[in-house]
């Protein structure tokens, strides 16, 4: 798992961008080969490129040559890092939205009385 800030400041900066995003999406489906990423893009494959050695540098993506062909696959690891950080973000802010309501609501409603 991802230990550093760092890391994970990598990985929002990756998926920071709509084409990217785009590929993990894609990629979140199964294994594909750069040419197969690029297809539905209106880029050229050499900027397709670059947003994958993006998501590589962030550990969102893996890929392996064998022969001429560069398959991709996401590793799923750098995303749960990112969402175990939302959740933990989430889960805080939760609850002091519910403790600011308990507190706007007065001590009538927190003790259950309507006068």
């Amino acid at each position: 798992m991802l230990n550093h800030e760092g890391s994970l400041d990598l990985v929002f900066r990756a998926l920071g961008d709509r084409t990217r995003r785009a590929l993990v999406e894609r990629l979140v489906r199964g294994p594909a080969s750069v040419s197969e990423l690029a297809e539905p893009l209106t880029m050229s494959l050499a900027a397709v490129v670059q947003h994958l050695q993006v998501l590589e540098t962030a550990g969102i993506v893996r890929s392996e040559k064998t022969g001429r062909v560069r398959t991709c696959r996401i590793e799923p690891e750098a995303l749960r890092a990112g969402e175990h950080w939302l959740g933990q973000q989430r889960t805080t802010w939760e609850s002091r939205l519910d403790r600011l309501g308990g507190f706007l609501a007065g001590p009538e409603t927190a003790e259950g009385s309507t006068s």
